[in-house]
């Protein structure tokens, strides 16, 4: 029997090649996007094993309903992609309140409830993969996404909590973390808050460097879509997958300069025990 994935955010970028490349496996996809009319040439192709519904991921209603007509159609969810999101670059105190509700919800709030909206159907089915898009800037933080990448790191927490959760009811969680790939992430999906003085060096390098189109990713997204598809079907799938190597880059580096501040502050650290426990 041929999985039924949803997938959100599966109008553009890794979403819509993700989409393609399980239909094109046989595989059956309700396929969701805030504008569905941008589906409609794949549910022209593929009929009835896609369903195209609209999805803005920021809409509890409209969660509850594309789970509830997926359901109704398939019958059932046997894998989850939580794709959709968007970034924002900038300094911390300049981003409005709009830009930081906008990505928790976007990038936190509204994967954590397609998660619970799906998993009663997973839990009664005993079975159930669930891939959630984090970042390697969900693992290690940069100068200007600290907005973003503060929402990722809430994603992996809770994609790993969720995973230890969900393994004895035969439901398997991965926290997908790639470093940069060829999708409009950094072009025209980015937003900017807006400018304040003081962050040339810093922040205001990061703006430049992302609004020259200088910014070069290392992963093939077609490549990423096929470990996906692979990750369904991986009988012992990890809780964490790092993907590309500039992600590798960054994750080593951070782990070195942890380590060494670690071994520095262990006197403090140990020092704040109850003295009965010593």
């Amino acid at each position: 029997m041929e999985k039924v994935w949803f997938i959100t955010g599966s109008s553009s970028g890794l979403g819509r090649i993700l989409t393609e490349a399980v239909l094109s496996n046989g595989g059956i996809v309700a396929a969701t996007a805030r504008t569905s009319s941008k589906l409609q040439d794949l549910a022209a192709i593929y009929k009835e094993r896609i369903l195209v519904l609209e999805l803005d991921v920021t809409k509890s209603d409209q969660i509850q309903a594309a789970v509830s007509d997926t359901i109704s159609k398939f019958g059932r969810i046997d894998v989850l992609v939580n794709n959709a999101g968007f970034g924002v670059t900038g300094a911390t105190e300049a981003f409005t309140a709009e830009q930081i509700r906008d990505q928790f919800t976007a990038n936190l709030l509204a994967p954590v409830e397609i998660c619970r909206a799906v998993l009663p159907y997973m839990r009664k089915q005993k079975s159930g993969r669930i891939l959630n898009l984090s970042s390697v800037g969900g693992l290690v933080a940069s100068i200007g996404l600290s907005i973003y990448q503060s929402a990722k790191f809430g994603l992996t927490g809770f994609s790993e909590a969720l995973a230890k959760e969900m393994m004895p009811l035969g439901i398997r969680v991965t926290s997908v973390e790639p470093g940069g790939m060829g999708t409009n992430w950094a072009g025209q999906s980015m937003s900017f808050a807006p400018h304040v003085e003081g962050y040339e060096e810093t922040v205001d390098a990061r703006v430049d460097f992302f609004k020259s189109g200088k910014f070069v990713p290392k992963s093939d997204p077609n490549k990423v879509a096929k470990v996906l598809i692979e990750l369904a079907d991986h009988p012992e799938p990890p809780i964490h997958l790092v993907l590309g190597s500039d992600a590798v880059g960054i994750l080593k580096n951070a782990e070195l300069v942890r380590k060494e501040e670690s071994e520095k502050w262990m006197p403090v650290t140990l020092s704040t025990d109850a003295d009965n426990h010593k």
